[in-house]
């Protein structure tokens, strides 16, 4: 059974977040990717101001397609999060507690994890169209020069995600190919 949660995350919610549980993740969650990182770690580096508070906040590697007419939201189908591997740990050290994507992620971001509590959730790769129907609302709120690249913020209401890795370094990734190998095994 999945467990709701709420975003902006608590250190309490990711403290007790395990890999490989199921959630639902309700209330504000950004968008960023690639570029819109690049700008963000930029700015940080130059003790500039964001475009939001990372505090406690969730990322979501997403780039939403144009709205539909009477639609909240395009499709919103997670990116890889590997891209965002080398700014990831400046944007946790600044407090960001969450991220949304797809894949497994590096040894650098997992340690940050660590280091700065926080959580990777992994979303359902192909089920974008399903996903959109979770946005109450999409905002741009920067770099709306980058597109489908630009920083929005998403209300979601009951997301539903997989921990991939959680703050004590446990990586779903990796128990789940442990898993399949014995199960393979056993079949023999």
């Amino acid at each position: 059974m999945a467990r709701k949660i709420m975003a902006p995350l608590t250190i309490e919610t990711v403290r007790s977040l395990k890999a490989g549980d199921s959630v639902l993740l309700s209330g504000v969650v950004y968008t960023a990717r690639d570029a819109a990182h690049l700008r963000m770690q930029t700015a940080i580096q130059k003790g500039e101001k964001l475009p939001f508070d990372l505090k406690g906040q969730v990322i979501y590697y997403a780039g939403p397609t144009p709205t539909p007419k009477g639609r909240q939201s395009g499709s919103i189908g997670p990116t890889t999060a590997t891209r965002m591997d080398s700014t990831t740990p400046l944007l946790l050290q600044s407090g960001l507690m969450g991220m949304i994507g797809k894949g497994a992620r590096g040894e650098n971001v997992k340690k940050a994890m660590q280091e700065c509590p926080s959580v990777y959730f992994a979303a359902l790769g192909g089920g974008a169209a399903l996903m959109a129907k979770c946005v109450k609302s999409v905002e741009v709120i920067a770099y709306e020069d980058l597109g489908t690249e630009s920083v929005k913020r998403l209300i979601l209401s009951d997301l539903p995600l997989i921990v991939a890795q959680d703050c004590y370094g446990n990586d779903y990734y990796q128990q789940g190919q442990k898993e399949y190998i014995n199960m393979h095994k056993k079949c023999r």
